[in-house]
């Protein structure tokens, strides 16, 4: 008989990582990240500025802060409420379906609405970040393939590259801003149907504790929560870049002919990341790996600073991508390690101190932009600030490396 936590019968370990990349395909590629491609379209349009970009995109991060931050009472809510409360897959699958309204509710040229709209949809890719995280990675380490969890998160570097394909075609076709939010709508449609059936069941159980990391009382150690800082810094760190990438480059290129393709080649770095995390060896300490790649995203932030060329912002956008979710799957595995029988709780207060960093990216850069003598003078030195915060959280992590150092049988599985 399949066990009450086990997903459809027929869902094999790959299957269930291929469900997972499709999910965040859908809610981090397409339901936030989409708005990066569409931002040039949506200037060309006349319907925003600058500054309205910036606000919308704060909006959704601080969205995406609190839907995290709701998932870290999820624990205590099932404890509470009991079986009636849903379980992580299902409320992926809710959180998905929400998702694909809130995008084509984007196509109406009625600006009153798109804050609360870019709010709310960051609250539920937030949600759906959490649980499907939480969600995949259990099941895979039910499953005794605990090494396919890095499929899952190639998931936002194919949305990422797809909408910035997509979004290049359709403005060198003249296509408006609006069109684009209803292609992407239809497809974050499209995948949550291709997945429903798989996100099935409830979650599976948290593995044993780790021998002297127990970390289970209501309370977080200290080495829990120079965890948590360390990573919420990468939220900081990449976002101007990753929310303002188009527009730098045209700045720093007027007149380039590939500034339209450094999203996606972003997007390529993703998915060529996340592959890569299948080739670490478990036994490696996911903190020095970690601080390797802050090391790689801080140098890619002032590459084209220092070679501002085409070649320059197409090298600095594929370093940009290739830590991108390594980071969030390394600390992902962490988080389990560190609070097992609580690690989504401890993973919902990962992803919303990174959300704290990156809702204060945006306005960062919107003062500076205001401040500066001109735009590109404003955003050499966001990026600047951007991947000194990229250095700290390294440097955080070389400390905890070396004050808590792994006991025998603690490493992650």
């Amino acid at each position: 008989m399949t066990a009450p936590y086990a997903p459809r019968r027929d869902a094999s370990p790959a299957v269930i990582a291929l469900a997972g990349a499709l999910c965040l395909s859908a809610a981090m590629g397409i339901g936030r990240f989409a708005f990066t491609p569409i931002l040039p379209m949506m200037l060309h349009d006349g319907v925003i500025d600058l500054e309205g970009g910036s606000r919308l995109a704060t909006a959704n991060y601080l969205g995406y802060l609190l839907g995290a931050l709701s998932c870290m009472a999820l624990p205590a809510l099932r404890r509470r409420i009991g079986p009636s409360f849903p379980g992580s897959a299902a409320l992926v699958r809710y959180g998905l379906a929400i998702t694909t309204l809130l995008t084509l509710a984007m196509v109406a040229t009625i600006p009153a609405l798109w804050t609360p709209l870019r709010f709310l949809a960051g609250y539920v890719t937030g949600i759906v970040f959490v649980c499907a995280s939480g969600w995949c990675l259990g099941q895979l380490a039910r499953l005794g393939r605990a090494s396919l969890g890095g499929i899952i998160y190639t998931g936002p570097g194919i949305g990422i590259a797809v909408s910035g394909l997509a979004a290049s075609a359709m403005a060198s076709h003249g296509q408006s801003s609006a069109t684009a939010w209803g292609v992407f709508g239809l497809l974050a449609g499209f995948l949550t149907l291709v997945i429903w059936r798989v996100f099935q069941g409830h979650d599976a159980p948290p593995p044993p504790a780790m021998p002297g990391r127990t970390g289970e009382s209501g309370f977080y150690s200290t080495e829990q929560l120079l965890f948590v800082l360390a990573y919420g810094l990468a939220g900081f760190g990449y976002i101007i870049t990753a929310t303002f990438l188009p527009v730098i480059a045209r700045e720093a290129l007027p007149g380039s002919t590939l500034s339209n393709y450094f999203w996606p080649v972003f997007g390529f770095g993703v998915i060529a990341g996340a592959l890569m995390t299948r080739v670490v060896p478990l036994r490696i300490d996911r903190r020095l790996l970690l601080l390797g790649c802050y090391v790689i995203q801080g140098l890619s932030i002032l590459l084209p600073l220092a070679w501002p060329t085409d070649a320059g912002f197409v090298a600095g956008s594929l370093l940009l991508g290739l830590p991108f979710t390594a980071i969030t799957f390394f600390a992902m595995h962490e988080a389990r390690r560190l609070r097992p029988a609580q690690a989504t709780s401890l993973m919902g207060l990962l992803t919303a101190v990174y959300g704290i960093g990156q809702i204060a990216g945006p306005p960062m850069v919107a003062i500076l932009l205001g401040r500066a003598a001109s735009h590109a003078a404003g955003f050499t030195l966001s990026l600047e600030v951007a991947a000194a915060s990229l250095g700290l959280g390294a440097l955080l992590y070389l400390l905890l490396y070396r004050a808590f150092p792994l006991q025998a049988g603690a490493a992650p599985k």
